[in-house]
């Protein structure tokens, strides 16, 4: 083992990383926003890598299209999901949504299997193979362009929640939905429009890692609302901010771990570095607040 296969994938965990990142934040906006964990999470970010993978093939792979595309068909299934799972159970138990979503993420990921079949599907020669750099450090087109795809969603949610009044109302139902409701604010549209933003940015998400891995399949869902979740725990599930760091770093260990063994031991390194930290700190990355239940 080299010192550049390790700064190689030192660098494909920061690409890995920064897709779980977009998946960390759309997790974290929706668990914030409707108050509620969710098990559609991995079948949306499928839905999206699966309408890249037509639209890729109908607009001869115009990625730009493709990452519309994606967000706006699992910003759609988000509305369905809420309309279902969420939206007669905001003052129910919480395990009754979550039986719920359990039931839709079945049904979507067999829908999936049905309409567009159950085998894999490749993406080959989306983006150009081209590397900049020289020496140890090299980056590639498509670990830049996710790079920056991740950087400007961030940048776009950031500017949606701090200099719009939709944020503001986002922000507010996140924090107490009785007082919203007090000060005029629709709490069930804003909690809707909150999942639906959350399940647009899983669907770019997956996009990414269509583009990224030039393969997906209908039982993909799984294990990325796995690693969804664990980035969303770390940040303390309602701190966007600090799940996108979460996200970044199981990205970059679980590529330093394979360095070191086989790619077979992925999965097992980002769950074995979330328990250590679970344990050192239950809060995940961030601090206990005082003062409040």
């Amino acid at each position: 083992m080299t010192v550049d296969y390790i700064i190689s994938q030192l660098i494909n965990g920061i690409c890995q990383g920064s897709i779980y990142a977009l998946m960390a934040i759309g997790y974290t906006v929706i668990v914030g926003v409707v108050g509620m964990v969710t098990f559609t999470y991995g079948e949306i970010i499928m839905v999206g890598a699966f309408s890249a993978f037509y639209i890729l093939d109908f607009s001869g792979n115009n990625i730009l299209f493709s990452i519309l595309g994606g967000f706006l068909t699992s910003f759609i299934v988000g509305g369905f999901v809420y309309k279902i799972c969420y939206e007669k159970f905001l003052n129910a138990p919480r395990h009754v949504s979550l039986v719920c979503t359990i039931g839709v993420s079945i049904l979507i990921k067999n829908l999936v299997q049905i309409i567009c079949g159950p085998n894999q599907k490749p993406l080959l020669n989306v983006v150009e193979n081209k590397t900049f750099g020289s020496g140890l450090v090299t980056v590639s087109v498509m670990q830049l362009l996710i790079i920056a795809v991740v950087a400007i969603c961030a940048l776009l949610l950031s500017l949606l929640f701090s200099k719009t009044k939709t944020g503001l109302k986002l922000r507010l139902v996140s924090q107490d939905k009785t007082a919203s409701y007090i000060m005029g604010v629709n709490v069930g549209q804003t909690a809707m429009l909150g999942n639906c933003l959350g399940c647009g940015l899983a669907g770019v998400a997956g996009v990414l890692l269509a583009i990224y891995y030039q393969l997906i399949v209908a039982t993909m869902g799984g294990n990325l609302s796995m690693k969804a979740f664990s980035s969303s725990v770390m940040g303390g599930l309602t701190n966007v901010g600090l799940s996108a760091i979460g996200g970044l770093i199981i990205g970059i260990v679980e590529n330093i771990g394979i360095a070191v063994t086989t790619a077979s031991f992925r999965d097992m390194f980002a769950f074995i570095f979330l328990i250590i930290m679970l344990v050192i700190n239950p809060n995940g990355l961030g601090t206990r607040k005082r003062g409040r239940s």
